[in-house]
């Protein structure tokens, strides 16, 4: 029964109990009022109507006070749950002397109808009156009591009526044991069934085995221990691999390539579900592409990992020779990503602005120097040449750098794509416009 509102001074009436903190109203209840309020709040609730109690004494402070308790019936809330409402009326208190003055006897009747009553009546009326409301709610707890003998009384009969359920269910069980049996048959004809899934099994490994048989490409599969599984016959001849190799771990086997961190590269493919790729040579000096992904399961589990050499030696060779092209280009170049970021920078351009690379790679070109980069207009040739494909020449730039003073420069910029994966980036040239005047007066 706990309190929802307070209206008014309650004090004299409600005090918090103590221990654990708590607003339920017969727990607040002050001396003299709780038997006569419980009694109330289960009347009013038997009989949804009213209920008044007079001639209650309470204590509290500064003494003992007459008060009257009203309980109401009241909906709460718009789900229409029921509630009281409590209402206290109080008189003056019992300890001190009433005044001489005429009074109107309605003011000063407390559950009797005399207003001129001597203490000890009133004393007598007072205790003849808690002595009611205690059998009252006597009689109350008599009957929750009988209802909660007839609950027991229905759970009893409720618990036989579960026994009997226990014995049907055992029939029940008996039956499913026939039925148990008749699927036993059927697990026969399903073993049937996977005898002709084992054949096609074999067959499919046998089409596997022809397969990697076939391909023209170094491929090692290995278990989640790390123990080769299957390779392909180029695996066996640039991995120097024997058909006994196959259950040992790939630690154990002396590779022609040198990559002492092998082991925990696989490990890592597996426990983070990642693609791990990086560029290797064999003991001839011939580059590769070593590509680690994991080994996944029909049922998407990951169970090992498979490892593949790609020849990029030619591709390499060809970078390199691209890379010493730009390093002997008199013009400062640099290349951007789609990011707009630094790349790579030649030799020219370090040379030119007396920068480091540490000053430059990885950051956006509007960030070099002290921003003299950082222009509009040439932000929106930039951004427009990857999706665009376009170009553009001669813009001409006029920048004050740090250690090299005052500079006029003519830009030009194109995409450049590297067809093996598809990345694409922007080459940007940079000719100072003295340069170009000097190299004109010689062509003269």
């Amino acid at each position: 029964m706990e309190i929802l509102q307070f209206r008014g001074d309650t004090g004299v009436y409600l005090a918090p109990a103590p221990g654990k903190a708590s607003l339920n109203l017969l727990k607040m209840a002050r001396e003299g009022l709780l038997v006569a309020l419980r009694g109330a709040v289960a009347k009013a609730s038997n009989e949804e109507s009213a209920v008044r109690a007079e001639g209650l004494r309470v204590k509290s402070i500064g003494g003992y006070r007459e008060v009257q308790v009203e309980v109401v019936p009241v909906k709460v809330g718009s789900s229409g749950e029921r509630g009281f409402l409590v209402l206290f009326e109080g008189a003056e208190s019992v300890d001190r002397p009433r005044p001489k003055t005429d009074e109107p006897a309605t003011e000063r009747k407390i559950g009797s109808t005399e207003a001129q009553e001597t203490p000890a009546e009133q004393q007598i009326a007072r205790l003849t009156q808690e002595l009611a409301a205690s059998r009252e709610y006597l009689q109350s707890v008599i009957e929750q009591q009988q209802a909660a003998n007839e609950e027991l009384q229905s759970a009893n009969e409720e618990a036989q009526s579960a026994n009997e359920e226990l014995q049907s269910i055992n029939e029940e069980l008996e039956t499913s044991k026939e039925e148990i049996q008749s699927t036993n048959e059927e697990l026969a004809t399903v073993n049937d069934e996977s005898q002709t899934r084992n054949l096609e099994l074999g067959r499919i490994n046998n089409d596997l085995v022809n397969l990697l048989s076939s391909v023209q490409t170094t491929i090692v599969m290995l278990g989640h221990d790390l123990r080769i599984r299957r390779f392909t016959p180029m695996a066996e001849k640039m991995l120097n691999l024997i058909p006994t190799d196959v259950g040992r771990p790939i630690s154990d086997i002396k590779l022609n390539f040198a990559i002492p961190d092998l082991e925990a590269l696989l490990v890592e493919a597996i426990d983070t579900v990642s693609i791990k790729e990086r560029e290797v040579q064999d003991r001839k000096g011939r580059w590769y592409s070593l590509r680690i992904r994991p080994y996944k399961t029909l049922e998407n589990k990951i169970d090992g990992a498979v490892m593949m050499f790609i020849d990029v030696d030619t591709l390499r060779r060809a970078q390199e020779f691209a890379e010493n092209i730009v390093e002997t280009v008199r013009e400062p170049l640099l290349m951007l990503d789609a990011d707009l970021r630094v790349c790579r920078a030649n030799r020219s351009f370090y040379q030119t602005f007396k920068v480091t690379a540490a000053e430059t790679e990885k950051c956006l070109i509007y960030d070099l120097g002290n921003g003299q980069w950082n222009i509009p207009e040439l932000r929106r040739l930039l951004e427009e040449i990857l999706p665009r494909n376009n170009s553009f020449e001669d813009f001409l730039v006029e920048f004050d750098f740090p250690h090299i003073g005052r500079k006029r420069m003519l830009l030009n910029a194109r995409r450049l794509v590297q067809h093996s994966d598809g990345s694409r980036w922007i080459l940007l040239a940079i000719e100072g416009i003295t340069e170009r005047a000097l190299r004109a007066g010689s062509a003269l």
